[in-house]
């Protein structure tokens, strides 16, 4: 069997950084507004909207301090780009008749922490909701969790129903400068600097915590060790290979609902 010396690992490793950096933006073809219907459609096809209308999707608009966002009533799994509002910091819509969730208050305290973020998911999806019941952080203990190597914050206690200041100052605080956290006795949240990135990183945080749980009903769960989590999570999370995720999920939504992006 062939084996490779570490040089040559690492000479093949810049080949592909270098071939998937040149390859076109996947994603380039649709707007925020069609992108953002993508990401609810996608998320609610995965399960993230199973109970109801809990949960949030905000982006940041072109337009200083406002956010674009679903009215509030409105499932993910009935998106439609041409029914997406926009809001200010306040939640005020700006459209004059609409109303926002009043838990996207939260949300608007990690954008003022964090003016990186382009966008932020919050959702309570069967996975990560049971962990964060029984109190469980994220255990990195499978390539696919590799992403989430010192990216994934952990908030031990549930500040209460997310619609007030010190909810979203708490929130905002625990996710500190990563792209994920887990909320005990609730859910939840990822950021991105894309809509790209903060969806995918959703749907990859579910996927890992459903691993989880089926790994602890077999025994104890063996991390990754440091340095191979670390030089997966910094291959995983390049722009890139997020568009390209997201490009695949978008289109098994565009299989099933042509229509939503009109």
């Amino acid at each position: 069997m062939q084996t490779y010396a570490p040089q040559e690992k690492s000479a093949l490793r810049e080949r592909v950084d270098r071939e998937i950096d040149q390859r076109a933006a996947p994603t380039a073809q649709w707007n925020a507004a069609q992108k953002m219907t993508l990401a609810c459609r996608m998320l609610a096809a995965q399960g993230h909207w199973h109970s109801g209308l809990a949960g949030q999707f905000t982006a940041r608009s072109e337009q200083p301090g406002t956010f674009w966002t679903l009215p509030f009533g409105t499932g993910a799994d009935e998106a439609l780009a041409r029914e997406l509002i926009l809001i200010d910091e306040d939640l005020n819509p700006l459209d004059g008749t609409s109303l926002a969730n009043p838990a996207n208050r939260f949300h608007i305290w990690v954008y003022r922490h964090r003016p990186d973020v382009q966008c932020i998911v919050h959702t309570h999806p069967p996975a990560t909701s049971a962990l964060s019941m029984v109190g469980e952080p994220l255990v990195v203990a499978h390539m696919d969790a590799t992403p989430f190597f010192e990216d994934c914050a952990y908030l031990p206690e549930w500040p209460g129903l997310p619609i007030g200041d010190d909810e979203g100052q708490i929130i905002s605080e625990a996710l500190g400068d990563k792209r994920a956290i887990l909320l005990a006795n609730h859910g939840l949240l990822t950021v991105g600097k894309s809509i790209e990135e903060a969806t995918v990183m959703a749907l990859w945080l579910e996927q890992v915590a459903a691993l989880q749980l089926k790994a602890r009903a077999l025994g104890p769960v063996k991390p990754v060790p440091a340095d191979r989590a670390r030089e997966s999570h910094d291959f995983l999370v390049k722009p890139r290979i997020l568009e390209l995720t997201f490009a695949y999920f978008a289109r098994r939504v565009l299989r099933e609902t042509p229509d939503c992006l009109d």
